[in-house]
């Protein structure tokens, strides 16, 4: 499944390559996929390794920036993230770097999964307290550091309005767009996001999150990691339950102009995430889908 432009295609044989020229000791280990995200390709190595090869040179910088900063936020946070344990460099085989990680056992927050929402949305309120608490060490919103979901809103207008129209293109969309376009507007003119920034993890959906024994266990893929305001870190609440999010909210005593920006920055990903992945991804031009409808639904 190919879903950008310059996209370097990957496969079992690429993997195996890879791992007898640099990692031989564990070139015979069982391989399996283990996913693909929108950045990533995974694959399973042995029982206790996970694979991560970017789709695209620019995905690729977010591979290294987890090298660097997760060993030093894992310490300072509650739950399991990703543990790096292999740099990969470019080769003949793939020519980006990659990495490989330790392998974390998870499901992902459903029905079946999880057992009390509210309990599961303060647990995540949890985990982003403590992430945003955690000291810059250094790190400021510059470089890879820097990404828009950390900023102002306003910044954004310019191509949230193109996949608005772009959204209006797709014949069989049934979504109340001008209704969402309304509630991005009307945030635009809300004060900006004030006081400190901090750690983001910028992208907490559901596949980004991992449970064990109906409780939340980990939080990985922190592609995204990036410094700045934390509202555009809400925003992922609209594909969770209402008692997870409304636990969500109150554990972290969101005021009701924080929470109008995350549902902005709820639609902007949505709509985006919908008029780019409709043909090429339909899994998550459904899941973009999921997330309008539910603004919609408690926007009121």
């Amino acid at each position: 499944m190919t879903l950008h432009e310059n996209e370097i295609t990957v496969d079992e044989a690429t993997v195996r390559a890879l791992l007898r020229e640099q990692l031989p000791q564990w070139a015979d280990l069982p391989l399996a996929p283990a996913g693909a995200g929108t950045d990533n390709r995974m694959f399973r190595l042995g029982d206790r390794l996970l694979l991560r090869l970017p789709r695209t040179a620019d995905t690729a910088q977010a591979l290294r920036k987890e090298q660097t900063w997760l060993p030093r936020l894992a310490p300072r946070l509650p739950c399991r993230i990703p543990e790096p344990v292999h740099r990969g460099t470019p080769s003949a085989a793939f020519p980006l770097a990659w990495s490989v990680y330790r392998w974390i056992d998870g499901a992902e927050p459903t029905a079946e999964s999880v057992t009390d929402w509210a309990a599961f949305g303060a647990d995540l309120a949890g985990v982003v307290q403590r992430l945003h608490d955690v000291p810059l060490m250094g790190a400021t919103r510059q470089g890879e550091l820097s990404w828009y979901r950390g900023g102002d809103l306003a910044a954004c207008d310019g191509w949230v309005g193109r996949a608005f129209d772009a959204c209006r293109a797709i014949e069989e969309l049934d979504l109340d767009l001008a209704r969402l376009q309304q509630l991005w507007r009307r945030a635009l003119t809300l004060p900006g996001p004030a006081g400190r920034q901090v750690w983001l993890h910028g992208d907490l959906r559901p596949a980004n999150l991992l449970v064990r024994q109906g409780k939340l266990h980990a939080v990985i893929d922190f592609g995204c990691l990036s410094v700045g305001f934390p509202d555009a870190e809400h925003s992922p609440l609209w594909d969770l339950p209402a008692a997870a999010r409304q636990a969500y909210r109150d554990a972290l005593g969101l005021d009701e102009l924080t929470w109008q920006r995350a549902r902005a920055w709820a639609v902007a990903v949505g709509v985006s995430g919908v008029s780019y992945y409709w043909d090429s991804y339909p899994a998550f031009a459904t899941e973009c889908l999921a997330r309008l409808r539910a603004v919609l639904e408690t926007a009121g």
